[in-house]
């Protein structure tokens, strides 16, 4: 499986584009069911300021404050699978804060890199579907982070 990553870092994250592009392959390669057609994906990532990111949130969300994470989906979870594609398959876009990030990296104890790959993967399952409107969802999905992380090495305490 090929995946193409743009990354966008208006503010610096301490984390190669080469890292997120391997994250990324792990993570779609252990999200894709085996019959599916698709063999290329493209999703951008911007790794941005609290600024930026509440700009967005209150334009997109209606809610006029910063958040860690964003993920505009590109694709309707209701319409059906494409047969065969030319070109990868576009995902959409994950906006992650990275001020927001280091605040909940020191609240949590754990390192910056662990929270940007845990808000990472959060914003990757968001541009595939995933939703946690209530409780039983949002355990099952943080439960799919933690899966996601231990396959490119980090621990997790969300288990």
């Amino acid at each position: 499986m090929q995946v193409e990553l743009y990354v966008d870092e208006s503010t610096a994250s301490g984390i190669e584009a080469e890292t997120w592009q391997v994250w990324f392959q792990h993570w779609l390669t252990q999200l894709e069911p085996d019959q599916s057609p698709i063999d290329a994906y493209e999703l951008s990532l911007r790794l941005t300021d609290d600024r930026e990111i509440q700009t967005l949130n209150a334009q997109y969300r209606q809610k006029d404050q910063p958040t860690d994470v964003l993920a505009f989906a590109a694709l309707e979870v209701d319409s059906p699978a494409p047969i065969a594609l030319e070109e990868p398959l576009y995902l959409g876009d994950i906006v992650i804060s990275i001020e927001t990030a280091i605040g909940q990296a020191q609240q949590q104890g754990h390192a910056l890199e662990q929270e940007l790959a845990w808000l990472a993967a959060h914003g990757l399952l968001h541009l595939l579907g995933w939703d946690h409107p209530d409780d039983e969802q949002l355990q099952q999905m943080l439960q799919q982070q933690a899966t996601l992380l231990q396959t490119i090495g980090l621990t997790t305490e969300y288990d």
